[in-house]
């Protein structure tokens, strides 16, 4: 089943994010050449695709686990977590309708 992970950042972290980002997108790539990567990005704090100084707000990632538990597990070893990136996190079931 799919589940959305949505992350909110502490405020002031993007220092922390770049210095955690080849280890969390290492993750991701695993979840992509297993099959059951959705999608997966940042919410930049500006509308803009390079929000620069300003960086990011959160993450959202939508992918195919065994069970909630497995998502949740999947979500709490994130280097984000581990670098004090996220200040909150979110896991759900996820329905995908459209495309």
């Amino acid at each position: 089943m799919l589940y959305m992970i949505c992350a909110t950042d502490v405020e002031g972290s993007l220092d922390k994010r770049l210095q955690a980002r080849p280890a969390h997108l290492e993750r991701l790539h695993q979840l992509k050449s297993e099959g059951r990567l959705i999608l997966a990005g940042p919410f930049p704090a500006i509308d803009s695709p390079d929000p620069g100084p300003a960086g990011f707000t959160g993450s959202l990632v939508v992918a195919e686990f065994g069970s909630l538990e497995d998502a949740q597990s999947w979500a709490n070893d994130d280097p984000y977590v581990a670098a004090g990136v996220y200040e909150s996190v979110v896991v759900k079931p996820y329905k995908k309708v459209l495309p």
